[in-house]
């Protein structure tokens, strides 16, 4: 079939080519991945990973007795395992778009679905930590279905308070001020993952500086937002959002029949790890036509995909809280 561009044998370089594409596109947007230990899983080394935590001891307030020992302290450990999964898909391309399409097509499926896998691993990420034990809500109400109200400044301060309480430590250190004309220092701060929805409100809370405000640009993350007292913020439209989640509808704010609900994590150090297969975590496939054999007789078809192996484990519950609130319409 001399007039099918045919890719019977990708060449490394060809192939590494796809690879940097896909992963170009994955990695902006798993926005839930990146603020947790990374603790990768060596190859042929089975299928699982062993976190392991020390608690901390007690504080020594008994005064020593000259020349008497104290009966020590004994170390108490958490060990947190989990098993690796897999996520992938692909597209099937016909010899016909080979022939005819004008575009490089097998660059732009590496596009979509470098943007798929993305999202698939960053809402898989997602999932495990609003699945978090630690959970307030706007306005102090009893659960998601009492919902009716924003987020607000002191929901932010509890949270703060919360982990603070908890000797949770801070994820970014703080940023001096500057010369700038309304520009101002940032406090050392926690992590929080908020959606476009939610980032509406926050802007207007008393407190809240936009990243254009900080005294300087150097050491802001991608995608950050602005921060608030001691929380850099974060925004991803695959925070997660439950629809039509509360007893009623609230006039104002989001929803259909009754108002959607908007999960807001607030994220401390080592709160919990990412755990990719080293060297496999994500890998992209090219199948030439005909590669499927007798199963493509004609060589009619040739397949771009995409596969990756990683797991996300909370590893400390008190060092991570979700606030759950409406967002205004």
């Amino acid at each position: 079939m001399s007039n099918v561009t045919s890719l019977s044998q990708v060449a490394p370089g060809v192939q590494a080519f796809y690879d940097r594409n896909l992963l170009s596109r994955a990695q902006p947007n798993d926005i839930h991945g990146r603020f947790g230990q990374k603790r990768p899983v060596s190859q042929r080394s089975g299928n699982q990973i062993k976190f392991r935590r020390y608690s901390q001891l007690a504080a020594a307030t008994n005064a020593l007795v000259e020349g008497v020992t104290p009966a020590g302290s004994s170390l108490s450990v958490t060990d947190v395992t989990s098993t690796l999964v897999q996520y992938g898909d692909f597209v099937t391309l016909t010899d016909m778009v080979s022939m005819t399409n004008q575009d490089a097509v097998v660059t732009e499926a590496t596009d979509v679905l470098g943007d798929q896998a993305g999202t698939t691993i960053d809402q898989v990420r997602r999932d495990v930590l609003v699945a978090g034990s630690n959970v307030a809500y706007a306005s102090a109400v009893a659960n998601r279905l009492a919902l009716v109200n924003k987020l607000t400044g002191p929901d932010l301060d509890k949270a703060i308070r919360f982990l603070k309480g908890q000797n949770a430590k801070f994820m970014k250190e703080g940023m001096a001020a500057s010369t700038g004309i309304g520009t101002g220092p940032v406090r050392k701060a926690f992590i929080g993952l908020v959606h476009p929805d939610v980032e509406y409100d926050l802007e207007a809370i008393t407190g809240f500086r936009p990243v254009s405000d900080y005294g300087t640009q150097e050491g802001v993350i991608e995608d950050e937002i602005g921060a608030y007292k001691n929380i850099r913020f974060v925004t991803s439209t695959n925070c997660k959002i439950w629809t039509d989640a509360t007893t009623a509808l609230t006039a104002g704010y989001k929803g259909v029949t009754k108002n959607d609900v908007y999960a807001t994590l607030i994220i401390a150090a080592e709160a919990y790890g990412v755990s990719p297969l080293a060297g496999n975590a994500m890998s992209t496939y090219v199948k030439a036509l005909g590669s499927a054999g007798t199963a493509d007789p004609l060589e009619q078809r040739s397949t771009v995909g995409w596969k990756a192996t990683t797991i996300t484990t909370i590893l400390n519950q008190a060092w991570m809280i979700r606030l759950e609130s409406l967002a205004s319409v």
